[in-house]
């Protein structure tokens, strides 16, 4: 089947049309010997290919890799990623690297700790050298240079290693330890564009400003007396092991989103509460232990963090099989990221002893992002290379834009008799108003939403 790279539109069609139709039949490789959104520790890799079929393996220096193939979105300039390539191909011993985005393809070769670029052509070319890729990455060139020695390879299952799983719930982490930097936002709007799409979500609120239930429009009272969360929040679901599951603390968001959203509820008193909980080691896996047991229920729980490294921030990042960094690119926020990759670490000890996998770091999404045209010209990419050159971080696709629109749909309000109640809406719904710049920011949610949904294998 021929290839032609001007059907390559987004980052989706560079995997199928390419990768999965094109390349990787050319190259030898059957569907027994590739799979496709691999997690290995905190590493998530489009592609993984074999040389040999050995499935399930133990990953270990034995262990038969070939090539790792990184899909990119047509218009990404694929300098940008070289540096993640580098980090996955020394990270994990493999020798080979392809990288593209349709309409250039490169191979990089490992040299001890760095790689080189021994192969470049654009997509235009690919069949006229697709015998030449062969040579380099074909199954059978790849088999004649490799000898394995399969009494030393281990079938079983690998707690390091965890192909893409369909039909099971997802749970997701929206964290940074820098405040103001539109985590809240991007939570509760991401969350209200999975909804949209038809998926079944799950909004947990882990931080003692409540934000995210402020947001949802769960807090419609004036007065401490009406206060009905109080005794029924996040904090009661982490301090009891035999009462308040996830059912009996969910809320509904009615009139927020359509369709609605089940949401557990924060509250201020989480503040006091974290003293209690601090001495209670089951306290650090009980949110854990109640998500598997609502695995049925939701396709994704989106978890909105606090913006610091203190108790709930570890229980929601423990929980979580993915993680979010929001971030406006700027100094203090990209100075704290040092501080987010060091609790990653800490976070990833703790999963290990408790029989997790390690986390999978999405990427940092670039929110609050001005829209100023000169800023977006000059600045803003300098800032998106800083995280991948300096920090050595994935940078997700889509943007979020800093519009006042967003703080607009947060604080709309209802007048019932004398007394004035909050009333927000998620900007999905605000736009369903024909409000050009809610439309705008409307539009950059539900292309976060399929980043989101692809990265996650519930694209389908």
């Amino acid at each position: 089947m021929p290839f032609n790279p001007e059907l390559c539109r987004n980052e989706s069609e560079v995997e199928s049309k390419l990768i999965v139709q094109y390349l990787l039949p050319q190259l030898g490789y059957t569907p027994d010997t590739w799979h496709q959104e691999v997690a290995v520790g905190s590493i998530r890799l489009d592609f993984l290919a074999f040389a040999a079929q050995v499935i399930p393996f133990v990953l270990d220096a034995n262990s038969p890799l070939s090539v790792v193939m990184e899909a990119k979105h047509p218009k990404q300039n694929l300098n940008n990623h070289v540096p993640r390539l580098r980090h996955y191909l020394t990270s994990l011993n493999v020798r080979y690297g392809l990288l593209t985005n349709g309409k250039e393809i490169r191979i990089y070769q490992k040299l001890q700790a760095d790689i080189q670029l021994i192969f470049q052509c654009s997509g235009k070319e690919v069949e006229i050298k697709i015998d030449q890729i062969k040579t380099l990455i074909g199954r059978e060139s790849l088999k004649e240079g490799q000898l394995i020695d399969k009494s030393k390879v281990q079938i079983e299952n690998n707690s390091n290693f965890e192909t893409k799983r369909q039909h099971s719930m997802k749970t997701i982490a929206i964290y940074h330890n820098k405040g103001g930097v539109g985590k809240t936002t991007v939570a509760v709007n991401l969350a209200a564009a999975l909804r949209k799409k038809g998926k079944r979500v799950l909004l947990i609120d882990i931080d003692s400003q409540a934000n995210t239930t402020f947001a949802t429009g769960l807090i419609k009272f004036q007065f401490d007396e009406e206060d009905d969360l109080r005794d029924s929040n996040i904090y009661h679901l982490l301090e009891s092991g035999d009462f308040y599951l996830i059912p009996d603390v969910t809320r509904k968001s009615h009139y927020f989103n359509n369709p609605e959203l089940d949401v557990i509820p924060a509250h201020i008193n989480l503040i006091e509460g974290q003293y209690k909980l601090n001495q209670i080691d089951a306290s650090k896996t009980r949110l854990v232990t109640k998500l598997k047991k609502v695995e049925q229920e939701y396709d994704i729980v989106i978890i909105d963090t606090p913006p610091s490294r203190d108790l709930y921030a570890k229980v929601a990042l423990v929980a979580a099989d993915y993680l979010i960094i929001p971030s406006d690119l700027k100094p203090f926020a990209n100075q704290g990221l040092l501080s987010v990759k060091n609790f990653i670490i800490e976070v990833n000890e703790f999963r290990e002893m408790i029989g997790k996998q390690h986390i999978i770091l999405m990427g940092i999404l670039a929110s609050k992002i001005s829209t100023n045209s000169k800023f977006l010209q000059y600045t803003f990419p300098k800032q998106r290379s800083v995280i991948l050159e300096r920090y050595n971080l994935p940078l997700m696709e889509a943007v979020i834009y800093d519009r006042t629109v967003l703080s607009e749909c947060m604080n709309q309000t209802i007048t019932v008799g004398d007394l004035e109640y909050p009333d927000p809406k998620s900007v999905i719904k605000y736009a369903e108003e024909l409000k050009s710049d809610a439309q705008k920011s409307a539009m950059e949610f539900e292309i976060l939403a399929d980043e989101v949904l692809t990265g996650i294998g519930l694209n389908k």
